[in-house]
């Protein structure tokens, strides 16, 4: 599988053999910066700000230009008194106060493109994050995989020697065994790279750059990414929220949420909409028309002149029959708005939900967390080693030493995917309270703050 280029330092030196690793901040400043939906979204607020100020100007005038009234058996332009060139202007004026309104709402649509940008931005770092979470667990877990490998290396090797010298419990369904564990090692180790692969594979498209227009830019190979060996410690924002030991007031929540770009850029379509029903409201108003024209006569046939036409008028619409027409557009503005108050709401619940949710799995993984970090990593350990002890002083079996090892072995594992799951909730929890993208990721300072930890 292939990439496109990675349009920042890390890029830069893909084929470097000494290639620093890609790290968490690294990854979500790239991927944000080579987002074409925000370009693309820049367009179009640019496009509805232009029509703004197209839609606040008044049509253009008409002029016509026209011979009236001339003979028709001669075209003689002199035989008739009435006969004349004409050419005029007019100018249609809108309904009441159509142009203003109709450049407000306009403005307020367009308002609510920056906040589609910063929630995508925020969107982008969420998806970017979880990717980069999950690259670096199936990186660790082959780590630790591989490391346990050389040991059960080393455990085959042991019950060989004490098989091929006969002075142990050593048999050879023992040999067989340490055989089959480090082929199922082998296993689980194709498995993890396949995943890391098709990781690295949903991450580059987040990381590869936009160029504009055809052009896909460098190619380069996605299988070289490397990411830091460290696990981050996403601080959490609204940690009391959190820590609560009652349920979390929806109310109290709203008043959050109602900060979030997401919502703020549906506000603005409401306050676009809200003004759509004053424009519609307009319709009852007359649309006026000014125009003026000027006719010239030439002398008549005895070399009389004749004086020119000079007209001025005014034109307009009675909006006499409203109940199928204006009535009806006022009412489908009046719940367009509504139908756009539905989808915040719906937003909002949403987001409560959401959040109940993810805090209730956020608990339950730090209580996790701290029974492996407190009781049951330790407790395997010393089991493994128990047993490896016995083993060696030919009071253990073999088969016991295997299944402690691969025991602790998977419990190292699900100790690193609780942590990783955790960092996930963070990164998703911190989504819904951001009001700009790079607060979801910032790391604590200090070991001491980190979520779940012992004091």
């Amino acid at each position: 599988m292939l990439i496109f280029s990675l349009n920042n330092s890390f890029a830069d030196n893909l084929t470097d053999s000494s290639i620093q690793a890609l790290t968490l901040k690294n990854a979500v400043i790239t991927a944000q910066k080579n987002d074409p939906w925000l370009i693309g979204n820049k367009h179009s607020q640019d496009a509805v700000e232009s029509l703004s100020i197209a839609a606040g100007t008044l049509p253009d005038p008409k002029i016509n230009i026209g011979l009236i009234n001339i003979a028709a058996d001669t075209f003689d332009f002199k035989q008739e008194n009435m006969t004349n060139l004409r050419v005029g202007i007019s100018q249609m004026i809108p309904r009441g106060d159509t142009l203003n309104l109709r450049k407000k709402q306009l403005k307020l649509f367009g308002s609510q493109f920056p906040f589609q940008r910063e929630n995508r931005k925020a969107q982008i770092t969420v998806k970017t994050a979880k990717l980069w979470l999950e690259a670096f667990k199936a990186q660790e877990s082959i780590a630790l995989i591989e490391n346990d490998r050389s040991l059960f290396e080393q455990l085959a090797d042991v019950a060989q020697a004490s098989y091929s010298s006969a002075l142990g419990k050593t048999r050879q369904q023992d040999l067989v065994r340490a055989q089959l564990e480090l082929t199922r090692l082998d296993d689980r180790l194709a498995k993890l790279r396949q995943k890391q692969d098709m990781t690295k594979e949903k991450l580059s498209k987040f990381l590869s750059q936009y160029q504009g227009g055809d052009s896909l830019g460098n190619i380069k190979d996605y299988s070289v990414l490397t990411f830091s060996k460290k696990i981050p410690d996403i601080n959490m924002l609204q940690k009391d929220l959190f820590y609560s030991t009652t349920d979390v007031n929806a109310q109290s929540l709203y008043q959050y949420f109602i900060n979030h770009p997401a919502v703020k850029a549906i506000d603005q379509k409401i306050k676009s909409s809200k003004s759509g029903i004053e424009l519609a409201k307009q319709k009852y108003k007359p649309e006026w028309g000014v125009s003026a024209n000027y006719g010239f006569r030439d002398a008549n046939p005895l070399g009389v002149n004749r004086s020119d036409f000079f007209s001025v008028g005014i034109t307009f619409d009675l909006p006499l029959f409203t109940s199928n027409k204006q009535d009806k557009q006022v009412k489908s503005a009046v719940s367009k708005t509504s139908a756009i108050k539905t989808e915040r709401w719906l937003l909002i619940r949403n987001f409560i939900s959401s959040f109940e949710s993810i805090r209730a799995q956020l608990i339950r993984l730090v209580e996790r967390k701290n029974l492996y970090k407190d009781k049951l990593l330790p407790q395997m350990h010393e089991q493994a080693e128990a047993s490896l002890t016995a083993y060696t002083n030919d009071d253990g079996d073999f088969a016991e030493v295997v299944r402690a090892r691969i025991a602790e072995l998977n419990a190292n594992i699900d100790y690193l995917d609780i942590n990783v799951e955790i960092q996930k909730s963070i990164v998703q929890l911190n989504y819904y309270f951001s009001n700009n993208a790079n607060d979801i990721i910032v790391e604590n300072q200090s070991a001491s703050t980190s979520l779940g930890e012992r004091k």
